[in-house]
């Protein structure tokens, strides 16, 4: 398989004012929406930069994510937007299937460390691929990038624990999942352990300079 210049990195982007709810314990609502948003920012901004790319697909009807979005010249769909992560992977696989786009680079909006280098590497070592390539998080639950040529080739489904049954559902359709390991995509922000994680080594990220503003403003209030 030759390096393919037609795939379409797809974001879907929820009702950002429902974001992050497994972080509450640690966050009030105000500040996980905007965590959300200087994360999906990061996401773009690496999309963004990545070469190879066809173009960029924002899967939302939020309104704040589609002015994000369209800082970025992004693609605009809501198709399927309400109906859950799988449901809308599914809905700009279809899409882009019917436009008859060679491949879809599939990523979430919670990975703020991810860069343009990473997406550049699992673009490359997708050209060597059978048409199915994943990069697991962290803990080998979740499956943060996935790329399929065709965008349809292997149908997708997204839980918590998505990374092994989406292994298993490639080989089902005769294809060997090739693996990236890649440190940035892998850290989704999930829990509070993973937040606590991401915050433990500085980056410059538009999620480590809003969680630390929000630190240092909450210790001068607690201090005043």
């Amino acid at each position: 398989m030759t390096l393919e210049r037609d795939i379409w990195a797809v974001l879907p982007i929820k009702d950002l004012t429902q974001a992050k709810q497994r972080l509450s314990p640690s966050y009030p609502p105000g500040i996980r929406q905007g965590l959300a948003i200087a994360m999906a920012e990061d996401v773009l901004g690496a999309l963004a930069g990545a070469p190879g790319l066809g173009g960029i697909m924002v899967v939302t009807d939020d309104p704040i994510a589609i002015r994000l979005a369209a800082r970025f010249g992004c693609r605009i769909s809501s198709r399927d937007a309400r109906s859950g992560h799988t449901a809308a992977v599914a809905g700009a696989a279809r899409l882009l299937t019917e436009e008859g786009r060679s491949g879809m680079l599939v990523v979430p909006g919670d990975i703020p460390l991810v860069t343009a280098e990473e997406i550049s590497t699992l673009l490359q070592a997708h050209a060597t691929s059978q048409g199915f390539s994943i990069v697991p998080a962290h803990d080998a639950c979740g499956s943060n990038a996935i790329v399929c040529s065709p965008p349809d080739r292997v149908p997708l489904s997204y839980g918590n624990d998505s990374y092994f049954p989406h292994l298993a559902t490639a080989r089902a359709h005769g294809i060997e999942p090739l693996i990236c390991r890649l440190p940035g995509i892998a850290l989704d922000i999930d829990h509070p352990d993973d937040l606590a994680r991401f915050m433990a080594t500085p980056s410059h990220t538009k999620a480590y300079a809003y969680l630390h503003a929000h630190t240092a403003a909450e210790m001068v209030e607690r201090a005043s």
